[in-house]
């Protein structure tokens, strides 16, 4: 089996449902020999900000000298944007070569496209022999394919609306879902702000006897004092003033300091991270596609400022939201917009459309996308008339830059599969194949 084939028979498994459970999953590992047992997991669950968690982890964990291994979704552009090791993603031959172990030790049996993506995951890392492996939960926690391994360390980032018809309709139900990556005795690392499922991750640690450390409480990043200038961490242990991110947004603070919570839990485990590597790392720090700014994009002739993000439920468009109310200079703001159509689209573009100019409706390659006239007609009748539908990503772009002028700031948001279709027509891939 070659790397098209491979990719091929993973892209096929997506015509069948998503499903949560851990039993197929587990039953398949067995067959594999359990590569997942002996991996050093970083297990990070959350609605929003579990990619950057993992994308600061990474910067510092590999900028320290360690060999780690991060799986992340979806992918932009290609399926091997899921598998990286420090700075390199999975090669082709390896992602064949895998992809035939699983098919073989499959025999003809079913599992998910996302219980594939793991298996291959794991195996991956196992042979590499990686120090660490960022473990990204796909959906929920309790149930998901990747909460088969028993973790160094379990981090929750902020939890809000998502997902309501597999994970429930209320924060508390959500929030348990998510907390089902806590396992006993675990050290868990919370960036959850909101009481409701705040006291859910309280009551679950304990029941587990986990340790945990809670954002606000136990560690923050915030202002330093002027004497530093720069952001300042606070831990349990350590302190760190005079910081600077890398990644856009205030919402990053948050996210950061989870991230650096949890390399003061590894302790003696991550002994080669000093204040030093985590000054240098996090200005490094990039996670594709979430509010990234392409400054001086070309296209058509043209020179434009193109800003990136996946906001795609309600917690990720107010976040966007408010950071193109407080940064981003522009004369005018021109909008992309798609949605997924099991997505809460109408409560995302009634947030969002206030802050346009001009809102350009359109739908990536995607069955599950939803309409351009579906968006539209989910929007009152005044905010209608600064809508334009597009055909296709490409013609949206198009429209975009005809419809701005250099002092302008075009935004592509909504949907990951539209901001990659984009970042693809723009830029490149960020990876072949």
């Amino acid at each position: 089996m070659n790397y098209l084939e491979a990719w091929k028979v993973l892209d096929d498994l997506q015509f069948f449902k998503i499903k949560l459970g851990l039993e197929s999953m587990t039953r398949f590992m067995d067959r594999l020999g359990h590569p997942q047992a002996t991996l050093p997991c970083l297990h990070i669950a959350g609605t929003n900000g579990k990619g950057s968690v993992v994308a600061t982890l990474l910067a510092v964990l590999s900028r320290a000298g360690y060999r780690v291994g991060a799986y992340t979704s979806p992918h932009l552009s290609s399926v091997r944007e899921r598998f990286r090791i420090n700075g390199e993603f999975i090669s082709e031959e390896a992602f064949a070569r895998h992809a035939g172990r699983i098919v073989q030790c499959l025999a003809g049996d079913q599992i998910t496209y996302f219980e594939f993506a793991t298996a291959l995951a794991f195996l991956w890392f196992a042979e590499q022999e990686v120090d660490f492996v960022l473990l990204e939960v796909g959906m929920g926690g309790r149930l998901d394919a990747t909460n088969i391994v028993i973790p160094l360390l379990s981090i929750i980032t902020n939890i809000a609306f998502d997902h309501q018809a597999y994970l429930g309709t209320t924060l508390a139900a959500i929030a348990e879902e998510k907390a089902g990556i806590i396992k006993p005795g675990v050290p868990v690392v919370s960036g959850v702000k909101g009481a409701e499922a705040l006291a859910v991750i309280r009551r679950l640690a304990a029941e587990a006897h986990a340790p945990l450390l809670t954002l606000g409480k136990d560690f923050c990043l915030g202002r330093g004092a002027m004497v530093e200038g720069g952001l300042t961490y606070q831990g349990p242990d350590r302190r760190y003033g005079g910081l600077s991110l890398g990644l856009c947004g205030g919402y990053q603070w948050d996210n950061t300091a989870v991230a650096l919570a949890a390399i003061e839990v590894l302790g003696d485990k991550a002994s080669l991270v000093s204040e030093g590597v985590i000054r240098e790392a996090l200005p490094e720090v990039r996670w594709p596609g979430r509010l990234e700014l392409l400054a001086d994009c070309h296209w058509g002739g043209e020179v434009r400022d193109v800003l990136l993000d996946g906001a795609h439920n309600p917690d990720g468009v107010a976040a966007l939201t408010l950071a193109l109310e407080t940064g981003f200079p522009r004369q005018r703001l021109i909008m992309v917009w798609a949605s997924m159509g099991d997505k809460d689209f109408s409560s995302c573009l009634a947030a969002i459309a206030p802050v346009c100019h001009r809102l350009i409706l359109t739908r990536p390659e995607s069955s599950r996308s939803a309409t351009p006239d579906q968006l539209l007609n989910s929007l009152s009748l005044g905010q209608r008339e600064k809508c334009l539908t597009s055909v296709s990503v490409l013609d949206a772009l198009n429209q975009a830059y005809h419809l701005t002028g250099r002092d302008d700031l075009i935004c592509v948001a909504g949907s990951l599969y539209l901001v990659g279709k984009a970042r693809s027509l723009l830029v490149g891939d960020l990876v072949g194949g």
